[in-house]
């Protein structure tokens, strides 16, 4: 006669009773008009969670699971229990758009349970700083280019008075880094001084050298508001904070570096006006935007954009996320880190510290019925196959490689242990871009080629496929004003190629071939390489030749 497993049963008796919870769940969100989620299957977002107290959210029976802008999914056992309500009003009169689910006790708890895991630098950080936007305003207006951010700050950092004032100079600084549209803040010690640079247009600037003393007391004032840890010098940290200006939240992620005179500091500023840049508006020649756009309308596929980091793929891929979204279809994707939301997109953040890796997070995201899936980057093998196997039965899916052009996609794909066979039915499109400055349109200036740049764009002109350019024998050149703070440039534009996986193409792909192979059956397309698209651009005088050898390999080689 067979023992009689206790432990087993009371593991039966135990998935039962959590059965029922969940099913008893699901029935009263029925009841009452409310969607239900088991918060076990759910990525819990640790920045959500921490909106409520813990002590606040057992008391009420309700936990944040997940947020998007001013947008706050909260789960609750009852929505019906005067604490529960409490506690969503408190949550609303902070300006949070709160949407209810219901769940059971059972996910309450290993919502809960998420809260041992946060950090003290993570619980110092819910306060997201003191930093006054007020201050922030009245800095942006006294600010209108670069010259009168260097006076400003040049003028409180030579100040005794006021030099002690770090919460001021960190304020300015930010409001510095807005008014120029700046990307990142970077602040470099020395021996005796500290070299403070911002990132305008992909290219850094100098602002200010100024006294190591000051540099101190603004690292400390970093990572104070950043939630970083004071006391440690000898290992790199990461942080955020945010300003929220005019309606419009700005989240700077911060990171320190240590190094021989003290600890590096770059200040990365996220603002969602930038990111929003329309699919057209992205700088895609007209006969490859109807490529692409006709690609990314399939309803599955790979679509990949590649390049280095700073080239713009992010932006290119949230274009084609907003470009195709409709409330009929689901779009998840898997970032690290989630630097801008998109309303209406699910977004989950990976960890790899906690296992969540860009892996786990396809497989979890395949779970939750996806038409579209993005994924941030595409590391490894194993993501490499769940995600064609994703585009060969019936998703889209977005992703990015990092390799040189668009032909090296393919061999990195085959590097990545992806069959030849496999890739001419998953992949529909592959890209490759960079992103270049534009000249500015207030003070460029007309010229005449030189023989040698006549010679290179006559060269490159000639060898498009399907189109006839003229080449007028003019150029335009940068100068620099105060509209473009003197720099001859203001703003940035994308430079695309992309190869389709035409029969000839994958025909081709069971030899292994190289991205050169590649390269010269896809040019037969008539879609422009970049270089080809950047020299149209110096042409229409949207950028000047030598901005394109900075960003582009001009050599040509096929």
């Amino acid at each position: 006669m067979p023992q009689f497993d206790e432990t087993r049963q009371q593991k039966k008796l135990d998935t039962l009773r959590i059965k029922e919870e969940e099913d008893l769940a699901r029935i009263l969100s029925s009841k009452y008009g409310l969607l239900y989620i088991d918060l076990s299957v759910t990525s819990i977002d640790i920045d959500a969670l921490h909106l409520v107290p813990e002590e606040t959210a057992r008391k009420a029976q309700v936990a944040a699971f997940h947020m998007v802008g001013k947008k706050l999914f909260v789960a609750v056992h009852s929505p019906k229990n005067d604490e529960t309500m409490f506690a969503i009003n408190e949550l609303e009169q902070k300006g949070y758009h709160v949407i209810i689910y219901m769940t059971s006790m059972v996910s309450l708890n290993i919502a809960w349970d998420r809260y041992k895991e946060m950090s003290a630098a993570q619980g110092e950080k819910s306060g997201v700083l003191e930093i006054s936007n007020d201050d922030i305003l009245y800095f942006l207006e006294q600010q209108q280019n670069v010259d009168d951010f260097k006076r400003l700050v040049g003028d409180m950092m030579t100040n005794k008075e006021k030099v002690h004032q770090v919460s001021r100079i960190l304020e300015m600084v930010l409001a510095g880094a807005m008014v120029t549209n700046a990307s990142d803040i970077h602040i470099e010690p020395s021996e005796d001084t500290a070299r403070l640079r911002l990132r305008m247009d992909g290219v850094l600037q100098d602002i200010i050298v100024f006294d190591a003393h000051i540099f101190k007391l603004i690292l400390s004032r970093v990572k104070l508001v950043s939630g970083m840890k004071l006391n440690i010098s000898s290992v790199s940290q990461d942080g955020r904070f945010s300003v929220v200006l005019n309606d419009t939240e700005i989240e700077i992620r911060s990171s320190v570096l240590p190094g021989t005179y003290g600890e590096a500091v770059v200040m990365r500023l996220l603002n969602p006006n930038i990111i929003n840049i329309p699919f057209s508006a992205l700088g895609i020649d007209d006969v490859l935007r109807k490529e692409v756009q006709k690609q990314i309308e399939k309803p599955n596929g790979l679509i990949l954009t590649t390049g280095p980091t700073g080239s713009g793929k992010t932006t290119s891929l949230y274009a084609f996320m907003r470009e195709i979204y409709t409330p009929k279809i689901k779009i998840i994707t898997i970032e690290n880190p989630i630097e801008y939301h998109l309303e209406g997109i699910v977004q989950t953040q990976t960890d790899e510290k906690k296992g969540y890796t860009f892996l786990a997070g396809l497989r979890s995201s395949l779970r939750q019925d996806p038409d579209v899936i993005m994924i941030g980057e595409i590391r490894d093998s194993e993501t490499a196959h769940v995600s064609m196997d994703a585009a060969l039965t019936g998703h889209l899916v977005f992703s990015t490689l990092h390799t040189n052009n668009a032909a090296g996609a393919i061999p990195r794909l085959i590097g990545l242990g992806i069959s030849p066979k496999i890739i001419g039915g998953a992949l529909n499109i592959a890209l490759a871009q960079r992103l270049t400055r534009v000249i500015c349109q207030k003070c460029k200036k007309e010229d005449s080629q030189s023989e040698e740049e006549r010679a290179l764009i006559d060269e490159i002109v000639k060898g498009m496929v399907g189109r006839t350019v003229e080449n007028h024998g003019k150029i335009w050149r940068s100068v620099g004003c105060p509209n473009c703070n003197n720099t001859g440039f203001k703003g940035q534009i994308g430079l695309y190629e992309g190869i389709i996986i035409t029969a000839e193409i994958d025909d081709m792909l069971e030899s292994n071939p190289s991205d050169r192979e590649i390269k010269k059956i896809a040019h037969k397309q008539g879609i422009l390489d970049m270089r080809e698209d950047g020299i149209l651009k110096v042409l229409n005088g949207v950028t000047t030749l030598e901005e394109l050898y900075r960003v582009v390999d001009m050599s040509g080689e096929r």
